[in-house]
């Protein structure tokens, strides 16, 4: 105990009431439950992406043949859902991971009250449980882009920073998925996530460019973060870049920091009154 004493006495007296520097302990007991679990449950975010890829991207493609690429020229319509659908795996792993795994503990098991009730801080239970979420991402990213590169729709090395950019989309909604989710009291709101998450899939460019709305329309999906992502995907997906790609990138890591502050004052409010 005498080195976190010494650790926290260091700090800032408003960081040391929320981070004791010790996130480890949470990953350390939620690579424990991983050990444990359900691959087959896990497995299945692997699947719905390849599923999605094959139904449209090969069977569809076939009949829609090519379209413009993020530079301009022409792609298989394959290779043009392909990263949007990595982008749309790391959301839905994210969020889906963060909102229903964090209420049970937060809200039937207790977990989280137990965990702030030792050295721990909320930020270091906001981190651990962030970055477990991260890793279920990892896995998802690096399988699909395996499939990706099976099917010969990999044509640069720039795809492989597809994958930290995938960390980094699941950072971004992990961490809003966490702050919303503590304010989510019973399982029926829990419905309203796929209430949220399914139009945006559908309207930001997954399947289809979004000049085919209105302009008005098109300013409002472009506010989404599923649209940044898919947009940095696509640029990264044939190695063409334009000064929206740091924005798109920024984006996602103004959402991160904001998310892992509201979630770390949330747990505060709830269990250190």
């Amino acid at each position: 105990m005498a080195p976190i004493r010494a650790r926290l006495a260091a700090r800032p007296r408003w960081l040391s009431s929320l981070y004791a520097g010790n996130a480890r302990a949470v990953i350390g007991r939620g690579f424990k439950v991983i050990r444990n679990a359900n691959w087959g449950i896990i497995a299945t975010g692997f699947f719905e992406p390849v599923f999605y890829l094959l139904a449209m991207g090969v069977g569809m493609g076939a009949l829609v043949g090519t379209v413009p690429g993020p530079d301009g020229a022409p792609i298989s319509y394959a290779m043009y859902i392909a990263p949007a659908l990595l982008a749309t795996s790391a959301m839905n792993g994210a969020i889906y991971d963060s909102v229903n795994n964090v209420f049970f503990k937060l809200r039937y098991s207790k977990v989280y009250e137990g965990m702030l009730q030792t050295a721990l801080g909320p930020m270091d239970v906001a981190i651990g449980e962030i970055f477990m979420a991260l890793f279920r991402g990892l896995l998802y990213a690096v399988g699909f882009l395996g499939v990706l590169a099976i099917m010969g729709l990999v044509t640069t090395w720039w795809a492989l920073a597809m994958i930290p950019v995938a960390l980094l989309i699941a950072l971004g909604f992990a961490s809003l998925g966490m702050a919303v989710t503590s304010y989510i009291k019973g399982f029926q709101q829990l419905d309203l996530v796929p209430m949220v998450l399914l139009p945006m899939f559908l309207f930001s460019s997954t399947l289809y460019p979004i000049t085919v709305f209105p302009e008005a329309i098109q300013w409002i999906i472009k506010a989404l973060p599923l649209w940044h992502g898919i947009e940095l995907m696509r640029q990264l997906s044939v190695g063409f870049f334009t000064s929206g790609t740091l924005v798109h990138a920024a984006y996602f890591v103004v959402m991160s920091v904001v998310g892992i502050a509201a979630a770390s004052l949330r747990l505060r409010v709830l269990f250190l009154r």
